[in-house]
């Protein structure tokens, strides 16, 4: 695992969402969350950003080429539908209900993200650079 100092990054203080910064669903979703965590507990960071890698490294995720979203929530990180639900429970009533989907195999529950996922920019289009947080919510941002 990577060290803090090494990457640059401190640990962060609380779940933090990895996203696709240039992705528009992506930062949609962020502003749904956004809007969401009443207790914004939930930190963000760009998959293409220093603390994004940072983070993958550290819980062995590759640094490069990852077009997931990651939740890294104390010593795990999730990915994929695991992430979605965790972030979702993490959100309470009614997000929560998304955990019903937990006993549906995480292989086909995979397969209908990764559909969305590989369609994502076709659909929704892209930014030429990562999104940059207004700033009532920028100190929610790793850097």
């Amino acid at each position: 695992m990577a060290d803090d100092r090494d990457e640059g990054v401190r640990a962060p203080d609380g779940p933090v969402v990895l996203f696709d910064g240039v992705c528009n669903l992506c930062n949609g979703a962020v502003a749904f969350l956004l809007s969401r965590d009443r207790t914004g507990r939930l930190r963000f960071a760009s998959l293409q950003s220093a603390a994004g890698r940072a983070l993958r490294s550290r819980h062995g995720l590759p640094t490069e080429g990852v077009e997931t979203i990651v939740l890294v929530d104390g010593e795990r990180a999730y990915t994929k539908s695991d992430a979605v639900i965790r972030i979702a429970e993490l959100l309470g009533w009614p997000y929560r209900l998304l955990s019903l989907a937990r006993p549906v195999p995480r292989s086909v529950r995979d397969r209908i993200y990764e559909f969305v996922a590989d369609n994502r920019y076709e659909w929704f289009g892209r930014k030429d650079r990562c999104m940059v947080p207004d700033e009532d919510v920028s100190d929610r941002f790793l850097s």
